[in-house]
């Protein structure tokens, strides 16, 4: 039989284990909330990397395809090749271009160099011309004055104003020679800058031929790929697309309530459902600051649009935080791969 001071001690001590066991209880959810709170934690994540779309420069039809759909590929590797012939052509008109007009420039140069040694003598000429005008002038000048003494006659003096007279008239005919000597000469300054443009014709034509092989610019994979060799392709076109497997992101969205936890630089840790054994390191690249609210606040004919909610309990919105992986595999990571990001607590 139990005594009485027994059951007083057993109840005693059963109060004090349920009343142990309560504050446990509230210090474990104090815990969980704290925990949330300051690392907060979302499965509402998918893996992102970026990505081009692989578009020639130039258009042409693809004559090699040296990728197939989800290949990995090396920078620097081929791609695909479009037909080179008609940018050799090019390349090869431009040239010959060149050389004649170079040998153009060549024979013009000998032909203004000639006009330069005519003017040069037409300068000359007037030179002659007005030194023979100055001596008739000076003969004229003597011989006039003796006509009345008859030292000389009437004719000698008809000679000298003659002579002077076609003097003058060959020396303005020199003058005009010279002038138009001068002004014959021509130039290759034309010549020389059509010349310049033929050059940026052969620039342009050798980038057109060097653009003609697309090579990758990044490691990547390959994915989308829909086409093969003997399509067209047109410049700015693209043909497929190459994932960047250099840098690996996880768009983890959390709840607007726990971006006050969450600042760029921030530690965190992230993983794939596909394979959740492996864990990687992060770092918060950047909070998104706008979403699309597709719950209410959009404007419907000028008026704000408003949907009826039956509970109105209000749900709190999303916003993508950008987490950059740090050493990622990317046999792990797959672009849209469901993900769970957890954000370490500051210390």
């Amino acid at each position: 039989m139990v005594m009485p001071e027994e059951t007083v001690d057993r109840s005693r001590h059963g109060r004090a284990i349920a009343i142990l066991l309560a504050v446990a209880a509230i210090g474990l959810a104090v815990f969980v909330v704290w925990r949330l709170d300051a690392a907060p934690r979302t499965d509402d994540a998918y893996a992102y990397a970026d990505t081009i779309n692989v578009a020639p420069e130039v258009s042409g039809r693809i004559v090699e395809l040296a990728v197939k759909d989800n290949q990995a590929i090396r920078r620097g590797d081929v791609l695909y090749r479009i037909d080179p012939r008609p940018f050799e052509m090019q390349l090869a008109k431009a040239r010959a271009t060149l050389t004649a007009l170079d040998r153009e420039i060549e024979l013009t140069q000998r032909s203004v160099n000639a006009q330069k040694l005519g003017a040069a003598a037409a300068a000359a000429n007037i030179e002659r011309a007005r030194a023979a005008a100055e001596q008739a002038k000076d003969t004229l000048a003597r011989t006039e004055p003796l006509l009345g003494t008859e030292y000389v006659s009437a004719e000698q003096v008809d000679q000298a104003r003659t002579a002077r007279r076609s003097a003058q008239a060959q020396l303005n005919a020199a003058v005009l020679d010279a002038e138009r000597a001068t002004a014959g000469i021509s130039g290759v300054d034309a010549l020389v800058a059509r010349r310049e443009v033929v050059k940026a014709e052969i620039a342009l034509a050798e980038l057109n031929l060097e653009y003609a092989i697309v090579r990758a610019p990044f490691d990547g994979i390959v994915v989308n790929l829909r086409t093969s060799v003997g399509q067209f392709a047109a410049a700015g076109h693209p043909v497929f697309t190459l994932v960047n497997t250099t840098r690996w992101y996880v768009v983890a969205n959390f709840r607007e309530t726990d971006l006050a936890h969450i600042k760029p630089g921030q530690r965190t840790q992230v993983y794939v459902l596909g394979q959740a054994d492996k864990r990687f390191r992060g770092v918060v690249d950047s909070v998104g600051y706008g979403v699309f609210p597709d719950d209410g606040g959009a404007d419907a004919g000028g008026l704000p649009h408003v949907p009826r909610s039956i509970n109105w309990v209000r749900v709190a919105q999303r916003f993508p935080v950008r987490i950059l992986v740090e050493k990622p595999d990317p046999a792990v990571f797959r672009i849209g791969a469901s993900a769970v990001a957890i954000v370490t607590p500051k210390a």
